[in-house]
């Protein structure tokens, strides 16, 4: 009798059989893995608790250290809807003989420059009254300044 060479019926079921192996592997690793990460959670979290607990600690030291002083402010004023442009062209009409970098504006008005130069971006560049100065390369930054 002769030996038949595997068709590819017996080739396809080898592969199958093998695949299904390195499955069965990779789940079980996976296990492996996920146990070993909830064994460490479980040891550091008694650590991390004491942690917290200490920084609570040293905040509490730390404010009875500094006294009843009381948390330093920004120093930045919020403006309501509308009152940011009226306070920009109230400071350029009280000065038009210089122009304004967004910057000193937001010092002068004790405010953040971001709120002044999202204002005239968003605002102030249709401003009849307002006149916008380019300086430095390529024109993108601005000085302002109240028409004459």
């Amino acid at each position: 009798m002769k030996t038949e060479s595997p068709d590819k019926f017996d080739l396809y079921i080898a592969n199958v059989d093998e695949f299904k192996a390195l499955n069965k592997e990779k789940n079980e690793l996976k296990e492996k893995i996920a146990e070993m990460r909830r064994q460490f959670e479980e040891t550091v979290q008694p650590f991390e608790a004491e942690l917290n607990t200490i920084i609570k600690k040293l905040e509490n030291n730390l404010s009875k250290i500094e006294g009843a002083t009381s948390p330093k402010t920004t120093g930045t004023t919020k403006f309501g809807r509308g009152k940011l442009g009226i306070a920009i062209k109230n400071l350029l009409q009280a000065n038009p003989e210089k122009a304004f970098k967004p910057r000193e504006i937001a010092a002068a008005l004790q405010t953040k420059s971001t709120a002044i130069s999202l204002w005239f971006n968003k605002y102030g560049s249709q401003d009849p009254e307002i006149e916008r100065i380019p300086v430095g390369e390529g024109g993108k930054r601005f000085l302002y300044q109240i028409k004459r």
